[in-house]
């Protein structure tokens, strides 16, 4: 026997429409490209995507065809989320970040059939648009009387001209939920991208469990600044989740240093930030050398890569700010745990509460997670046992975008390609990747762990540990270390800080001094390259 209750799917227009109807006057504020801001309502932002849609049913763009953007976080990218998806349409958000001839591979690999792009990527346009064979349509987010009369492109409208002769009312077609509604390509630190196919039903599952109070706790009476790139799994869901809620929408544009996050925050009395630890680093630099306070900010989501414990003492004891420790991949829409205490845990003294809140967290509704050793046999969630972390879920990939790679599955579970641990209460600890642990004469190095205790020193402003060569170990790790402004560590210095908090085995045999981290083009550091940059480096006799 079925249930009696009215089957209506699950699609991403449902979202723009709740929040038209009953949200329509919260606001959406954006830092646009040209530096000044912009605001405006759901409302308004839900007449816009619908004239995007009308816009895309006038030049012909079927449904299911991909419709790319090269954006930043801002209002006009916002309205294609909803305009391009809820239409039928796969919203394509390319990374601007990545080198031109990737961006070409991408495009074409994914067939996009418009492109949308923030007037200051216009170089990245010139130098791909006649690369990417698959593009009939290049719309500039921009004023009509902003295009640049010499852009070279040959038929680039404006965006603002191109929704601008379209009508504001549109019915959204029934689709069924599975139905494909946007594309995210991982960052292909070997081989060749792969993209992630989201859908409609996976999407609003996803927001509802962002939304949940164990995640990100979202409410219409907070104000949400995503600063992660809504061109990195879709700013990690938080535009669809706030619509779902109301939440006042703070975009910040592409100025994300640290002056102006800070300005932006404070500005727009924001109560929930998300972002990686690099852009946070960012902020924190500039809040100790100005003095400055949050008046509003009461949380902030942390992920992408691992937050150094430091940055989490540094929010939480100076600033008063809880950071909401996350983990999650783009194979996973990204979502996966996020880190808040349990009610039996409250009670602990705060350096107990901290060993918790360092993890990246307990698995949000919809995620299973388990750790397997390399026969495949599930580990116990003691938090000793560490080994290979698989996950299962509806907003879970289970293939590649045109089947790339081949069945990525294992018995129906997603290899992470992590290396984690599970303690007791279901909290999750990424000790590494895979591929970045450093096996010494037989035993594990934690390359996080190693970083974790180096960006505690107060000298150290970013820091990255590798495996090298060893005659007699197989590995030893060598620690990269990128020196905080006006500071000089040196080598016995560093080293020195280790000395008690972790075994004598476990201390790097070396320490280098950079002057720059590579980063790649989602904020993560790039240990592939400083693997390579340092292949060749001879660790002192003694190591």
């Amino acid at each position: 026997m079925l249930g009696l209750m009215q089957d209506q799917g699950l699609l991403i227009s449902s979202l723009i429409e709740f929040a038209d109807r009953n949200h329509g006057d919260a606001p959406i504020v954006s830092r646009r490209v040209e530096g000044d801001i912009h605001r405006y309502t759901y409302r308004d932002a839900a007449g816009r995507a619908r004239r995007v849609a009308n816009a895309l049913d006038a030049d012909a763009i079927e449904q299911g065809e991909r419709v790319a953007t090269l954006a930043w976080n801002g209002y006009r990218h916002f309205e294609l989320y909803f305009g391009v998806s809820g239409s039928g349409r796969v919203l394509h958000t390319l990374n601007p970040r990545l080198a031109p001839d990737q961006v070409v591979w991408i495009a074409n690999h994914a067939e996009d059939r418009v492109l949308c792009f923030d007037m200051s990527f216009l170089p990245l346009v010139k130098a791909v648009w006649q690369r990417c064979t698959t593009v009939r349509k290049w719309v500039a987010l921009c004023e009509a009387d902003a295009l640049p009369a010499d852009s070279g492109i040959d038929g680039l409208v404006s965006y603002e001209a191109w929704i601008g002769a379209a009508s504001d009312r549109y019915t959204w077609p029934a689709l069924d939920e599975r139905t494909a509604a946007s594309l995210c390509y991982t960052s292909g630190t070997t081989g060749n991208p792969k993209g992630a196919l989201y859908s409609h039903r996976s999407t609003v599952l996803h927001a509802f469990a962002a939304a949940l109070p164990d995640a990100m706790s979202l409410s219409a009476r907070d104000s949400v600044l995503p600063v992660v790139p809504m061109f990195h799994v879709n700013a990690w869901g938080t535009p669809y989740a706030a619509a779902m809620t109301g939440a006042k929408l703070v975009f910040p544009g592409g100025a994300l240093d640290g002056k102006s996050v800070y300005e932006l925050i404070e500005s727009e009395g924001v109560t929930l930030a998300a972002g990686v630890p690099t852009v946070w680093l960012g902020l924190l630099n500039h809040m100790a050398q100005a003095g400055a306070r949050f008046s509003t900010l009461q949380r902030t989501v942390i992920g992408g890569s691992a937050c150094p414990p430091a940055m989490i003492h540094t929010f939480k004891e100076q600033y008063g700010v809880a950071v909401l420790h996350a983990w999650g991949m783009t194979e996973m829409s990204p979502l996966g745990t996020v880190c808040n205490l349990k009610g039996k845990q409250l009670a602990l003294p705060p350096d107990e509460q901290m060993k918790t809140l360092v993890k990246q967290g307990r698995a949000i509704y919809g995620v299973d997670m388990k750790i397997v050793d390399p026969e495949g046999r599930e580990l116990p969630w003691d938090g000793q046992a560490s080994g290979d972390l698989l996950v299962k879920g509806p907003w879970i990939i289970s293939s590649y975008f045109k089947g790339e790679g081949g069945d990525p599955l294992r018995d129906g579970w997603f290899p992470t390609g992590d290396v984690a641990t599970i303690d007791a209460d279901g909290f999750l600890q990424i000790t590494d990747r895979s591929k970045d642990v450093i096996k010494s004469g037989g035993e594990w190095i934690s390359s996080i762990d190693i970083e974790n205790i180096a960006m505690a020193h107060p000298a150290v402003a970013m820091a990255a540990c590798i495996a090298v060569p060893h005659p007699k170990w197989d590995e030893r790790p060598l620690l990269v270390v990128m020196p905080k402004p006006g500071t000089h560590p040196d080598r016995a210095d560093i080293l020195r800080f280790y000395e008690g908090r972790v075994a004598k085995w476990q201390v790097p045999d070396d320490v280098v001094f950079v002057d720059a981290i590579p980063l790649g083009a989602t904020g993560k550091m790039q240990k592939m390259k400083l693997r390579e940059q340092f292949r060749d480096h001879v660790l002192p006799a003694a190591g």
